[in-house]
Parts: structure tokens; C-alpha cells; sequence
């Protein structure tokens, strides 16, 4: 089983990558955490050139990350929400999945045959709502071909306690392993 999970936050060792750490620690198979606040991954600047040709013309981190997408098994979001939305690296990295909507609207193929299983967690303390990012990620992860998504998974109150001290999130990553691994 491959696992890819995007990690949305510019903290090395915040709320964030501490959960995909805890998720990780009993995560089967292999795994790939694309930091997307430290790749070399540019957002589209809508070209078009993906309208008429497979996958993009920029040579950078995602051309390697196209093929992961094609071959893994699941896909997990993870991400601090800022202003009630995903952040704004993870916008830009989400943003090159743009090749994947041409594909089906533009070139009439589909792009990624793989069907995957995926799930979003989500952090953040403050007065937001994680409504709208979970959106945006949902729509990401269908983008890849992810059929079966997990409901939210979230601890909105990390400015009070860090989310590995947030029962009900612990509780909800070892529902997202047993989701995957079924």
C-alpha cells in the first residue's frame, strides 16, 4: 500500500506535522509527506498547455509527484486552517492538479485510472469554521481520483491544547487507519 499526504503547514514541528507523525507511526506500507511549504513546487499559472498535452510543461517537484498520484493507494490532506481555508503553499500545489481537470473537460481522458481512498484533517484554533477548507480539499483529492474520503477530521482548538492532546483527533487517526486498511 502507498499512502501520499500532504502537509499543508510552514511548521516543522507544529500541530500539523505532529498529527501526520502520529498518523504515520502506524501507517502501513509506504508512505510520501510532500511539505508543501519546503518543495519545489510552483502554482499554475494557467498556461493551457495542459489542455492539449498530458500532465505540465513547468520541470519541477510535481513531475515526480504525477507519478506518485498515478500509483498510490490513498491520499491524505493535512493542513492548518488559515482564514477558515486551506493554506495558501497547499492552494498553490493543489492548484497544478488543474492538468487533471483538463484532462477530462478539454481532452476527453481520463487521468488517473488508480481509484484511491483519502481523508482531510484539519487544525487550527480561533473563530473559523473548517467547513470551507474541507471543501477545497475534497475537491482536491476527487481531482486525483480519490472516490472514498473520509469525513473531516479536525481539532479546532489548538490555541487552548495541542491537537495530540485533542482526544476525539486521536481517536479519529486510528479511524482514518482502519479506513484505509480495509
Amino acid at each position: 500500500m502507498k499512502t501520499l499526504i500532504f502537509n499543508g503547514s510552514p511548521r516543522k514541528n507544529g500541530d500539523t506535522i505532529q498529527i501526520i507523525n502520529k498518523l504515520i507511526e502506524s501507517l502501513p506500507g509506504e508512505y510520501k509527506v510532500i511539505d508543501t511549504y519546503y518543495c519545489n513546487i510552483s502554482p499554475c499559472v494557467d498556461c493551457r498547455w495542459c489542455r492539449e498535452h498530458s500532465g505540465c510543461c513547468v520541470d519541477d517537484e510535481m513531475q515526480e509527484l504525477y507519478s506518485y498520484i498515478q500509483e498510490c493507494d490513498n491520499i491524505i490532506i493535512a493542513s492548518p486552517i488559515y482564514f477558515s481555508e486551506l493554506t495558501g503553499k497547499l492552494l498553490d500545489v493543489g492548484s497544478r492538479l488543474q492538468t487533471y481537470f483538463n484532462a477530462r473537460y478539454f481532452r476527453n481522458e481520463t487521468p488517473i485510472i488508480k481509484q484511491k481512498k483519502g481523508a482531510v484533517i484539519l487544525v487550527g484554533g480561533g473563530d473559523g469554521s473548517m467547513d470551507k477548507a474541507y471543501d477545497t480539499a475534497r475537491t482536491l483529492l476527487r481531482h486525483m481520483n480519490v472516490t472514498d474520503i473520509f469525513p473531516a477530521v479536525y481539532s479546532h482548538n489548538t490555541n487552548i491544547k495541542s491537537a495530540l492532546e485533542d482526544g476525539n483527533m486521536i481517536k479519529k487517526i486510528k479511524d482514518i487507519l482502519n479506513f484505509i486498511n480495509k
